[in-house]
């Protein structure tokens, strides 16, 4: 009896000194893997740390930079920064230029920049409100519809055919200019399939599509286009051979969103007829007026750009506001008081402002700089920037700094700018 007791506690001590095994390596499994969490989370937060310390160094350090040629500047005054160390050999190509290389506290290489000696430019800045005409190369689609046919059926003959931004250049092997010759070959159809030929990203698809008779005994390939836009803008600058440069953005479909593909366009002169306050959530615009009559004509449209627009001024001189002026490098920007030149009653005038932040290489050129307007005149008349003032010329230290791009939606008073050596060297490729 007192035997089977004794077995029996011996039994139910072992079997607590067991749990008790296991409780404490569930504990122990438990911490473990719980440091191993820890030092995934540390990992994470380094490579994390990481990357958004190279993604500021890349943006605060250019892989290009354009320096005066008659100034002996070390790069490293330029691009001071204590994280970086800049090699004193260089390699020199034959176009004149050169690369320097820089590492991370003289460690880890960081990049190679190019460094390219230029003449000093000096451009002659506007600020003058102008009227914008293009006409697209070819037809822009910019969707599809439904047809009623003369069944009483709804039809789509062009869905999942065609695609928004496509631009028709030929209808059954005939080359299309306007929206107007695309229509008249639609009237002259016959119920017979048709063959178009689209510009779609850079390549030429030939596509086939069946018309439908709708209910008034039309044929229609249910397709809706345009061929041409228009709008008001302002003129940045005209150079020394009568070059300009606009916007500092490119001009998108509405529709599409995608940058228009141009076959000609005219800039004209415009009338400020009113302006719609900016506020926060509401970008606003400068209200114009565009009269569409040859001696109107200023300049010729060459290029729609991703930095604006580009072609030929040729004036009159004395209908628009130009005044010359030295342009800044990149570099040169800094923190601190500038102005904008816009004209948003009838007359092109300097406003106060401030420049907060640069990213001297950011991968969106048009958004190098964030600009900030302190002048209260302009937000009494404005609210500060609104559609319309994109290419107002930005001034520092009396030199043509860039050009406000866009506005921040929900801050009126401030938005993106570019540089200008990036609009000039635009405009020095439109030319064809």
């Amino acid at each position: 009896m007192n035997q089977s007791i004794i077995r029996e506690e011996g039994l139910t001590e072992i079997s607590s000194l067991f749990l008790l095994q296991k409780k404490g390596c569930d504990r122990v499994n438990r911490k473990r893997k719980y440091r191993i969490w820890i030092l995934w989370c540390l990992g994470l937060d380094l490579l994390v740390i990481g990357c958004m310390g190279y993604r500021y160094l890349d943006r605060r350090i250019p892989d290009e930079i354009h320096v005066q040629k008659e100034q002996e500047i070390k790069l490293e005054q330029i691009l001071e920064h204590p994280l970086l160390t800049f090699e004193d050999a260089v390699s020199v190509s034959g176009t004149g230029s050169y690369t320097i290389g820089c590492s991370i506290m003289g460690v880890i290489p960081f990049k190679e920049i190019r460094v390219i000696p230029s003449e000093s430019r000096s451009v002659y800045v506007s600020g003058s409100t102008v009227g914008i005409y293009m006409e697209t190369d070819g037809v822009l689609i910019i969707d599809t519809g439904e047809i009623l046919s003369e069944e009483g059926i709804s039809r789509e003959p062009a869905k999942n055919i065609v695609k928004p931004g496509d631009y028709i250049m030929a209808f059954n092997s005939q080359i299309i200019h306007s929206k107007r010759e695309l229509i008249e070959d639609i009237r002259a159809l016959d119920g017979e399939d048709v063959e178009v030929e689209v510009l779609r990203n850079d390549k030429i698809i030939p596509l086939t599509l069946t018309p439908v008779k709708d209910v008034q005994g039309a044929y229609k390939l249910g397709i809706w286009v345009r061929d041409n836009t228009q709008g008001i803008g302002t003129l940045t600058f005209v150079d020394e051979d009568g070059r300009y440069g606009a916007l500092g953005h490119g001009i998108s479909d509405i529709d599409t969103g995608k940058l228009l593909k141009i076959e000609s366009g005219a800039l004209y002169q415009a009338e400020i007829l009113g302006v719609q306050k900016g506020s926060n959530g509401n970008p606003g615009e400068l209200a114009g007026l565009i009269r569409y009559d040859s001696d109107r004509v200023i300049g010729s449209i060459k290029k729609n750009g991703e930095n604006g627009i580009y072609g030929n001024f040729t004036g009159p001189q004395d209908q628009i506001t130009l005044m010359r002026m030295p342009m800044a490098y990149k570099q040169e920007l800094e923190t601190g008081p500038a102005q904008i030149l816009c004209c948003v009653d009838g007359q092109v005038s300097a406003y106060d402002a401030e420049i907060v932040k640069i990213d001297l290489n950011h991968e969106d050129t048009n958004k190098s700089f964030v600009i900030h307007v302190t002048d209260q005149e302009l937000i009494d008349k404005t609210g500060g920037i609104v559609q319309g003032m994109s290419g107002s010329p930005v001034i520092q230290n009396e030199k043509f700094a860039g050009a406000v791009t866009h506005v921040f939606v929900q801050d009126s008073t401030s938005g993106y700018g570019i540089f200008a050596e990036t609009m000039l060297e635009n405009s020095g490729k439109n030319q064809q």
